[in-house]
């Protein structure tokens, strides 16, 4: 049978069911029992069968695709999101689009408006900053939009978030209690609701200790490798400096780390660190005595689960924040 002449209705046949039935397989219908969904894959197999996904969406008005749009693609951090992402969308037969907005907020705008062209049915956006300057724009596409990481203040939409407060609180306070009491904080951007949330826990933990908050050891700024390791530099030549810091993410503690190791001296040995995100290389981290891990697969699954309800109009009306929490890890100092 030749390829361009295959139907539903040869699969159908083969399998011995009817086209309605391969058609609830064709949309992943959990209804159908796994004995009759696996006789129609092998048919589709044996038969050569392919799905004319441009017919498809215009039957369906959906491309079952959904886009991704991410600061940065370089780190662990949002690709673990988008492969969290993708593993729960095929089991339920959408595929992933995936853009950056290279941290820019005009990249942003256009990056969600060349997805709203490729007619994705949602968006997971982590935005990169907190402006609202083009909420206009979001909302003109009429496309389901999940919020994850970050949030964007006064858009209503689905979020699914870390306990950045928390995260930050639960790091500080074991280092007071290993005897720290002169703690610096480093990275950021401060209109981030990550930073606002990861500042606002390592406050309240020096505030309930009684210890005093050094403004000038309050380093904020684009929490990136170079940041950090300029920022350090900075630090290790001010002989008043504290040499115990919370740093507000892996980009900046690794920065921090890489000029401790190479051009620290003598004085790099009293530092300690404590710092968002824990990695698989963290117990590598030479001066890293704590770091927060936030569960990743956890909120990439729900991110994904949370659009396609959108789209398949499951779920609650109204917008849903799922907040989950961290787990602080200790290591052993390295020197």
């Amino acid at each position: 049978m030749a390829q361009n002449t295959i139907t539903i209705r040869n699969v159908a046949q083969r399998a011995n069911v009817s086209t309605a039935t391969v058609s609830r397989v064709l949309n992943h219908d959990p209804r159908v029992r796994d004995e009759t969904k696996n006789a129609v894959l092998e048919a589709m197999d044996s038969l050569g069968y392919k799905i004319n996904f441009v017919a498809r969406s215009l039957k369906t008005s959906r491309t079952h695709t959904i886009g991704v749009v991410a600061p940065d693609l370089s780190g662990d951090f949002f690709m673990f999101i988008a492969e969290s992402m993708n593993r729960e969308l095929i089991l339920r037969g959408y595929s992933l689009v995936v853009s950056t907005s290279r941290d820019s907020e005009e990249e942003e705008a256009k990056s969600l408006m060349h997805l709203a062209e490729r007619l994705v049915d949602g968006i997971v956006l982590i935005p990169m900053g907190s402006s609202n300057a083009y909420f206009s724009q979001i909302s003109a596409l009429n496309i389901p939009i999940v919020f994850v990481d970050r949030a964007l203040s006064g858009y209503e939409t689905d979020q699914v978030l870390a306990d950045n407060e928390g995260g930050g609180y639960e790091a500080v306070k074991a280092l007071i209690r290993e005897g720290h009491r002169r703690i610096g904080f480093l990275g950021g951007k401060p209109d981030v609701t990550t930073t606002k949330g990861r500042f606002a826990g390592y406050c309240r933990a020096m505030e309930e200790e009684g210890l005093e908050i050094e403004q000038r050891y309050v380093r904020f700024g684009h929490p990136t490798l170079p940041f950090g390791y300029r920022t350090m530099e900075e630090i290790v030549k001010d002989p008043d400096s504290p040499e115990t810091w919370f740093i507000v993410n892996v980009f900046t503690h690794l920065g921090a780390t890489n000029y401790l190791i190479s051009k620290g001296g003598e004085r790099a040995k009293q530092f300690t660190f404590a710092a968002f995100d824990e990695m698989p290389y963290s117990p590598l981290l030479r001066y890293c005595r704590y770091a927060v891990q936030q569960p990743i697969a956890e909120m990439g699954r729900a991110a994904a689960n949370l659009i396609m309800d959108r789209i398949e109009r499951k779920g609650p009306p109204g917008p849903q924040i799922l907040r989950f929490k961290t787990r602080l890890i200790q290591h052993t100092l390295a020197r």
